[in-house]
């Protein structure tokens, strides 16, 4: 049985990320949580990956940026959403007419630096998070897990994250946002890409399904506050049908079907309630 929050989000591992671990600190999530806790100030959260076989964004990381989001509201914070437009229509859809949800231009490098510069001097965040970001390559290029390039899909919202503000990632595969901090390790092991992402954040996490891994982030922050901040059971289910809905595909079948990289609504419930279980 899973004894930590980081035993139960790398659970069902079906994709080697586990093979990271002994490279992070053994209570990575705390510590995640606690560097958020650290800069109280408003918050950027990034998400949104595309898939290439259905030219839609997938159903893992809009969730979990939702209850991080959510969470961090909870405790007082202003919190922002950044994405392309292949995710901002559904973010502003699932959150409603308050929520703050900045679309990201797909566009050249200089325009995107320019654009990336505007909104981080408009909103002057004092944390960045990335869940199941996309990010670009050593060679410049955004690939996803099969390695084909998807940077004419995706937004250049890596350099959110270059401009020395506090940050988060959060990812499953070894191409996100985040898994700079362990590029040179990655293309060393078996099932994780060659060619890795390379921007770096201050404080990573894995998962074996990034939503996984914003849910674990939340069951720290509320370990960390004395409060459960988790979504229900529910809530999570009628999100995810909810994202489906409005059009995103799950990222291993790329079919719109209430699925999360393969795992099923109820499959996915049980992360979300062996970490209600671990904060009872």
């Amino acid at each position: 049985m899973p004894n930590t929050i980081e035993d139960i989000i790398l659970d069902h591992d079906q994709r080697g990320i586990s093979a990271l671990r002994p490279h992070l600190p053994e209570d990575f999530c705390t510590q995640a949580a606690q560097h958020i806790l650290d800069h109280p100030g408003e918050t950027l959260i990034v998400t949104g990956f595309y898939i290439l076989s259905a030219g839609k964004h997938e159903t893992d990381g809009p969730p979990g940026a939702i209850a991080i989001g959510k969470a961090l509201h909870a405790l007082g914070r202003k919190v922002g959403y950044v994405a392309d437009l292949h995710t901002a229509p559904m973010l502003r859809e699932s959150l409603g007419d308050q929520a703050w949800v900045i679309e990201f231009p797909i566009t050249d490098v200089a325009t995107s630096k320019q654009q990336a510069e505007e909104i981080l001097n408009q909103v002057q965040p004092e944390l960045v998070v990335s869940i199941e970001r996309c990010s670009r390559t050593s060679s410049d290029t955004y690939l996803n897990m099969r390695s084909n390039e998807i940077t004419q899909n995706t937004a250049r919202l890596d350099y959110l994250f270059e401009a020395g503000i506090p940050s988060v990632g959060i990812g499953d595969g070894g191409n996100e946002i985040g898994m700079g901090n362990l590029a040179t390790i990655i293309p060393t092991l078996d099932k994780l890409p060659k060619d890795p992402g390379i921007t770096r954040v201050d404080q990573l996490v894995i998962a074996s399904v990034s939503n996984w891994g914003g849910y674990g982030l939340v069951a720290a922050l509320s370990e960390l506050k004395g409060q459960n901040l988790l979504p229900t059971i529910e809530e999570d289910k009628a999100l995810i049908r909810l994202t489906v809905d409005l059009g995103a595909v799950d990222g291993m079948s790329a079919k719109q079907e209430y699925k999360v990289d393969g795992f099923t609504l109820e499959e996915n419930s049980q992360a979300v309630q062996a970490l209600h279980d671990y904060l009872a």
